[in-house]
C-alpha cells in the first residue's frame, strides 16, 4: 500500500507549523492578538516619533485597540501610514480624530477623539489625524515660564545668603551665642547644685509651715465652734433694745414739748444760764476784792 504522507511532506508540514507558531508567538509578545476580531482603519501622519507597533489606541483613557502596522507611504512622500486595529463593537463617527499622544511611562500612543457626526466611518477608511500635547510639551509650555520667573529670585536669594554667610558680624554673633551657651550651662550646673543643697532645707521648712497651717486651721475651727456657742440671739436682742432706747432718747431731745427738749432747745433757758454764770463770775471777782464785805471774823 502506497503511503499517503511521505517523510518529506511531514517535515514540510512541521516546518510550516513551527513557523506559524513562531509568528503567532512573536506577535503575541508584541501585544498583537491575531485571533481577536477587529476593524481596521488607517491614519496618516507627518511625524510618528516614539510610536511603535502594538502601541495602544485609547478612548477616554480606555484601550479600545492597538497599532497593527506602521509603514512609510512612498506614494505620498513625507507621510507615514498607520494601521489601527479597533474593537469590532466600536463605530467611529466621520469627524473622529486620531491624535498621537505620549507620556513619560508608556511612551507614544494614539488617542481617539470621537466626533458628533451621525454618519459612521466605513471599515478600512482613513481617520482624520492630529497631535495631542504631550506631557513634555505641557511641562515646557506651562512650567518652564514659571521656573524662568523664579530663577532670578532664587539667584537674588543665593546672593543675599552668600553676603550673610560672609558677613563678619555673623561669625561674631555665633561666637557670642557660644559664650551664651556656656554661661547657660554654668548657670544650669549652679542651679542644680543649689537645688541639691537647698531643696532638703526648703522641704523641712515646708513641713513646718504645713504643721503651722494645720495648727492655725485647728484654732480657727475651735474659734468657729466658740462663736457658734455664743448667745448671739440674746446679744442681738439687747443691742436692738439699746438702739430703741437711744432712738427714744433722741426723739425726746428733739421734742420741744418734753423736759429734755426744752433744756436743749429753749434759747431763753440758755440765755438765763449765761446770765447766771456772768453774775456768779462777777460775785467771785467782788469777793476777791472785798472779802471783808462777805466774811466777818470776830476775835474772842
Amino acid at each position: 500500500m502506497k503511503k499517503i504522507f511521505s517523510k518529506e511532506l511531514m517535515i514540510g508540514l512541521s516546518v510550516i507549523v513551527a513557523i506559524a507558531i513562531l509568528v503567532i508567538g512573536i506577535e503575541y509578545l508584541k501585544g498583537v492578538n491575531l485571533f481577536k476580531p477587529a476593524n481596521f482603519y488607517y491614519a496618516t501622519y507627518n511625524d510618528v516619533a516614539g510610536l511603535e507597533t502594538a502601541a495602544p489606541v485609547t478612548l477616554n483613557g480606555y484601550k479600545v485597540g492597538q497599532v497593527r502596522e506602521i509603514s512609510y507611504d512612498y506614494s505620498n512622500p513625507g507621510h507615514i501610514k498607520v494601521l489601527l486595529a479597533l474593537n469590532k463593537e466600536l463605530q467611529l463617527p466621520e469627524d473622529t480624530r486620531a491624535c498621537i499622544g505620549s507620556n513619560f511611562l508608556s511612551g507614544a500612543f494614539i488617542e481617539l477623539q470621537l466626533g458628533s457626526s451621525p454618519r459612521k466611518l466605513a471599515v478600512g477608511s482613513d481617520v482624520a489625524t492630529g497631535n495631542s500635547p504631550d506631557a513634555l510639551s505641557a511641562l515646557t509650555d506651562e512650567v518652564m515660564p514659571k521656573v524662568n520667573s523664579i530663577l532670578p529670585r532664587v539667584d537674588t536669594l543665593l546672593y543675599n545668603l552668600n553676603l550673610l554667610v560672609s558677613d563678619p558680624a555673623l561669625a561674631s554673633s555665633i561666637g557670642r551665642l557660644d559664650g551664651i551657651t556656656n554661661d547657660m550651662l554654668m548657670t544650669t550646673h549652679g542651679l542644680r547644685g543649689a537645688m541639691n543643697s537647698q531643696v532638703p532645707y526648703i522641704l523641712n521648712n515646708a513641713g513646718r509651715i504645713t504643721h503651722n497651717l494645720d495648727t492655725i486651721t485647728y484654732n480657727l475651727s475651735d474659734l468657729s465652734r466658740q462663736l457658734r456657742s455664743l448667745p448671739l440671739q440674746s446679744t442681738m436682742s439687747n443691742v436692738e433694745e439699746i438702739t430703741r432706747n437711744l432712738t427714744q432718747f433722741s426723739q425726746q431731745l428733739n421734742d420741744t414739748k418734753s423736759t429734755l427738749g426744752k433744756l436743749t432747745n429753749d434759747p431763753e433757758l440758755y440765755n438765763r444760764l449765761n446770765t447766771v454764770a456772768a453774775d456768779i463770775d462777777s460775785l467771785i471777782v467782788d469777793i476777791k476784792k472785798n472779802p471783808k464785805r462777805y466774811i466777818s471774823i470776830k476775835l474772842l
